[in-house]
């Protein structure tokens, strides 16, 4: 329960509706209103600055979609007009949210925006809607900046989220060796990623950079030592190798003490008795050096600084291209049908469809079912609040209280975000004096309208299968991890050999710097494969069966990420040569399964050669699971002996 983000929610929203009646200027107080939900919707324990620039991005966007509208609505545009101007928004919209997920919630936010505009009713005077949007964003920003204001360890987003990913590498060690093992991995994952993000995007200017850079170097050198014990952590998760629980213990107290701001943490003394785990040890101990405010060599560098053409080049994309013109046919079709039929609230059917049409937020398919499902149940719940009252002050009471749920919904379930979501929209009518309780039943059906549009037109018609959103990633993983395999051999042939020392063997010179971050890149990347298989997996055949039929390869490509940290703990700590013949049998899997992916062919095989592990959830498919590993043999040649076996059956089709 996110109680900070859900109480600023409730406060944003109470006072501009409350100011606005105090001054008899309800109209604009909505507005205002409604842009602190907007805020609500993209608010993040986050850095202040970056914090801001998320609302800040989602907000405008939003306030140029709602003077779009409102102007349409102003001029009195016929339903031609509307429709057309409505479509080409829509494709902007698509192609915005298609950038990655600041986009994606600026673009979604300019369509909605821009069909509220058309129809809600316009204050006075009537380009008065759009700025007020941003004032009440900026309310809601204002009251997060004690909250984002480092001035206790504990209150930095940023710390609060290098301790999380320190409990996550605690939770995988305790699950080495156990079913539980592979999930753990996988919530470690996305915590590094969260806290790459913190990190990796927070910009100070040079005045902040001298008073904060004892600080910001201890942060980024306990991101970095986090790092290096993830990576052993991983090679031991793929050797299926535990360790003692006191080891396993130590991220943990490593957490607590970056909660406090520092202190010792004592590694115990142990014997590792393999490279993988003698890497885990001296990465430990090197984290609790960084932890304490000691100086100790990490062999790492900071994350390359982001491409400033990232962004065109991906707003001019095929994909990017290909979504822009997905969301504006269906907009296109839901703006002819409320054209010639009569529809008491025409501007709810391009507004679901804006929500609905979402796939980088999940299943399309499992959307439309909960929206329309979630948006039943939310009119009967306002239904039912509208009989008890239909005060004003009680009707901003209740918009406040849908909205402080808002954080805890989204991030529950789509379809309870649908139930929050559906009373405070009508209230919000409601208190604009554009509804009554006997139009509130309609919805149900412009929901349901709007997302048959979007299965028909959006889903089951248009040609975005899963072979354009699984299999991309696919190969982003596959290169990503070839990448991080060339790195850890040339990385071999500098080192000194095996009487070189631990650190110096630890990623050591330019090559080892780079290994670090494409080990982090390989990683994030079959983040994202795995994110798109599961969605995947929730469709309803064909989709889902080429999902799951794909499902072995992500598996298998994630135990590569482990073997390959583990080879590479092999090569520092136990001087292993790499075999060429090894290396090339791996990159040629690789290369075959890049191809397998380009060319739409999802492997059948078992992902390797031995019994699966029991049944697991329906969330996360039973896939085979290797046997413990024998550190004495070249972790590399086991991996290459999976990926083969993974490659050895070929579907029919």
């Amino acid at each position: 329960m996110p109680v900070a983000l859900m109480v600023r929610a409730a406060v944003g929203m109470a006072v501009p509706l409350a100011v606005g009646l105090l001054v008899h200027r309800l109209d604009l107080g909505v507005f205002a209103g409604l842009g602190a939900m907007h805020a609500t919707m993209n608010d993040r324990a986050e850095p202040g600055r970056l914090r801001a620039a998320r609302i800040g991005t989602a907000v405008l966007a939003s306030a140029l979609g709602m003077l779009i509208g409102t102007a349409l609505q102003h001029a009195d545009a016929d339903g031609l007009v509307l429709g057309v101007v409505l479509t080409l928004t829509a494709f902007a919209s698509g192609a915005l949210s298609a950038t990655g997920p600041r986009g994606s919630a600026a673009g979604m936010l300019l369509l909605v925006s821009a069909a509220l505009g058309s129809g809600m009713p316009l204050p006075q005077p009537w380009w008065a809607a759009a700025p007020m949007l941003p004032v009440g964003a900026a309310f809601v920003v204002l009251l997060g900046l004690p909250a984002g204001a480092p001035n206790r360890p504990a209150a930095d987003p940023r710390n609060r989220a290098l301790a999380a990913a320190y409990d996550a590498l605690g939770r995988t060690l305790a699950d080495l060796g156990g079913p539980r093992a592979g999930a753990s991995r996988q919530v470690l994952t996305a915590r590094l990623n969260q806290l790459q993000d913190l990190l990796g995007t927070h910009r100070r200017d040079r005045r902040e950079r001298q008073d904060h850079r004892s600080r910001q170097n201890r942060r980024a050198r306990m991101y970095e030592a986090a790092l290096a014990a993830t990576e052993a952590a991983t090679g031991l998760l793929w050797a299926r190798r535990p360790v003692p629980p006191e080891v396993a213990e130590v991220p943990n107290r490593l957490a607590a003490a970056v909660r406090r701001g520092g202190g010792e943490v004592a590694v115990p003394d142990w014997r590792p008795d393999t490279p993988s785990r003698q890497a885990l040890d001296v990465a430990l101990r090197a984290a609790a050096d960084t932890v304490a405010g000691r100086d100790t060599r990490l062999g790492t560098a900071p994350a390359p600084p982001p491409d400033p053409w990232r962004l065109r080049v991906r707003l001019l994309s095929r994909g990017s291209v290909r979504y822009g013109l997905r969301v504006a046919l269906c907009i296109a079709v839901g703006s002819a049908v409320t054209a010639n039929y009569p529809l008491s609230k025409s501007y709810w059917v391009p507004m679901t469809i804006a929500f609905v049409l979402k796939p980088d937020l999940g299943s399309v398919f499992l959307r439309a079912v909960s929206r329309s499902v979630g948006t039943v149940l939310g009119v009967a719940v306002t239904a039912a609040l509208l009989m008890a009252t239909t005060d004003e002050w009680a009707l901003t009471a209740m918009a406040a209280g849908c909205v402080a749920l808002l954080p805890y919904a989204t991030a529950a379930h789509y379809g309870l975000n649908t139930v929050v979501m559906t009373p405070m929209a009508l209230v919000l009518l409601q208190l604009g004096g554009q509804s009554s309780a006997a139009e509130f039943w309609p919805r149900v059906l412009d929901t349901v309208l709007a997302s048959a549009i979007v299965l028909l037109f959006g889903y089951l018609l248009w040609p975005e299968r899963p072979r354009h959103r699984i299999e991309p990633r696919l190969v982003d993983a596959t290169t990503a991890l070839r990448a991080y395999l060339d790195a850890v051999v040339r990385g071999a042939g500098q080192d000194d050999g095996p009487d070189s020392g631990p650190n110096s063997g630890q990623d050591g010179g330019r090559t080892g710097t780079a290994q670090v971050w494409l080990r982090r890149t390989a990683y994030r990347s079959l983040a994202d494969a795995r994110r798109e298989v599961q969605q995947g997996l929730a469709e309803p055949p064909p989709t889902g069966r080429l999902a799951e039929r794909w499902l072995s390869a992500t598996a298998a490509l994630e135990r590569l990420g482990g073997a390959v940290a583990a080879f590479a703990a092999q090569i520092r700590y136990g001087g292993r040569v790499p075999d060429p013949a090894e290396v090339d049998r791996v990159r040629r899997a690789l290369d075959e399964l890049t191809a397998s992916a380009r060319a739409h062919r999802p492997p059948t095989a078992p992902s390797a050669p031995t019994p699966p592990t029991p049944p697991a959830t329906a969330a996360t498919p039973t896939v085979a699971t290797p046997a413990p590993h024998d550190p004495t043999r070249s972790a590399l040649g086991r991996a290459a002996e999976e990926l083969e076996a993974l490659l050895r059956t070929r579907p029919d089709d």
